[in-house]
C-alpha cells in the first residue's frame, strides 16, 4: 500500500502547473481524512449510549484492526488516474 514515486511527466499531462497539482492532491487527502473521521464519530455515536462523550479513551481490540489505504495515497492515485476533477476559483 505504499506510495510509489510519481513521474512528473504524468502530472504534466493532467495540468500545466505542478504546484496546483500538489495543492489539489493535498486538499483531496484532507477531505478523505475528514470524511473518515466523521464516519468514525458517527459510528461511535450510534454505539454510545450517552451522546456527546468523545473524550473517553476507547480501547480497541487488535484483532478488529482493519488496514485502510492512506489518504495521501488515495488522493494521488485518484489524480494520476484522472478521477479527480477540480475547478479554479476566480475570486
Amino acid at each position: 500500500m505504499a506510495l510509489e514515486p510519481i513521474s512528473i511527466r504524468k502530472m504534466e499531462k493532467l495540468t500545466d502547473d505542478q504546484y496546483e497539482a500538489v495543492v489539489v492532491m493535498s486538499k483531496r487527502a484532507k477531505q478523505i481524512l475528514k470524511n473518515r473521521i466523521v464516519e468514525d464519530l458517527m459510528t461511535a455515536s450510534v454505539e454510545e449510549v450517552e451522546m456527546g462523550v468523545y473524550d473517553e479513551i476507547v480501547e480497541k481490540n487488535p484483532d478488529d484492526y482493519e488496514e485502510v489505504e492512506k489518504p495521501t495515497t488515495v488522493a494521488v492515485n485518484e489524480f494520476i488516474s484522472g478521477h479527480l476533477k477540480w475547478e479554479e476559483n476566480q475570486d
